[in-house]
């Protein structure tokens, strides 16, 4: 049950009320913007709602039990704070969102409805709208260590321990040849073919400088190193454009121990028996087969 304050149940039982919603987001880097569906700015707990956003609500929906409820925001893409090279970014990726209930006539009279978190964000014709997810979605993703044969770290976290920052990892370069968006080329890298294929590219200067994605394919050819990407850029790629690439990890144990060396870290569970091995007829006579462990 849901406790309206005094003051604005007062105003809710009026013949006529003076209502708006406020959305409060929070990006994942900690910046602020606050929305209105309001015809004029409006102001409380330390953050201004802009009202020129054009931001509104769609259709809202609430779940009983564990259910994912949520509902949508719909809005221009305007210089107040949502840029669609920001959403193409994945700044707002996750994005946390207070839902607020708000008398634009006194600010001190209003409820918070929901929070939630920004999931799919659809954009065209210079607007956007955006699904706002309730905190039961949490409960669909992955927590806790999983027991699975390859590894759970990523590389270069704090359970992997490997230090990216070193030149035997890390590589710089400055396109040389590109279609504009998935692939691009680049000479003097020096790693072996194959090397950043899973690894991370980071744009270091051009129109996509700070975004990150992964590499699909790495090959080393006559002294050029050539790139696929997993994911499009979302300005153009230009050639001239600096980079920064990350050594890749499929997350075997035998990659860890070969490439890295750092088995010891290893965060998964390589001998453990897959799907094909429950599935199989054994053969007779074949060994390993009375319930012992297979690596002794």
């Amino acid at each position: 049950m849901r406790t309206i304050p005094q003051n604005l149940a007062a105003h809710l039982t009026d013949g006529a009320t003076t209502l708006c919603h406020c959305w409060k987001l929070i990006r994942r880097d900690g910046q602020v913007f606050g929305f209105t569906d309001h015809d004029r700015d409006l102001a409380f707990g330390g953050v201004a709602f802009a009202a020129r956003t054009g931001l509104e609500a769609a259709e809202a929906s609430a779940e009983l039990g564990f259910a994912v409820g949520g509902g949508e925001v719909a809005g221009a893409l305007v210089s107040a704070g949502l840029t669609e090279h920001d959403i193409s970014s994945g700044l707002y990726d996750d994005a946390s969102v207070e839902t607020w209930l708000v008398n634009w006539q006194n600010t001190d009279e209003r409820i918070l409805l929901d929070i939630g978190s920004i999931g799919e964000i659809r954009r065209a014709d210079g607007s956007f709208v955006a699904e706002v997810r309730g905190l039961m979605h949490r409960l669909d993703e992955e927590r806790g260590r999983l027991f699975r044969a390859t590894c759970a770290a990523d590389l270069g976290d704090a359970r992997c321990t490997v230090n990216l920052a070193s030149s035997a990892y890390t590589g710089h370069g400055t396109v040389t040849r590109t279609d504009g968006a998935l692939a691009i080329a680049a000479s003097g890298i020096g790693f072996s073919d194959g090397w950043c294929t899973g690894g991370r590219l980071t744009w270091e200067s051009g129109a996509n400088v700070g975004v990150s994605v992964e590499v699909k394919v790495h090959r080393a050819v006559g002294g050029t190193d050539e790139f696929d990407l997993w994911q499009r850029a979302p300005q153009p790629i230009a050639v001239g454009d600096g980079f920064r690439v990350t050594a890749g990890c499929d997350k075997t144990h035998a990659m860890c121990r070969a490439r890295f060396r750092n088995a010891v870290n290893f965060r998964g569970f390589p001998h453990m028996p897959g799907n094909d091995f429950i599935i199989r007829m054994p053969q007779q006579g074949e060994p390993g087969l009375d319930g012992g462990s297979f690596f002794q």
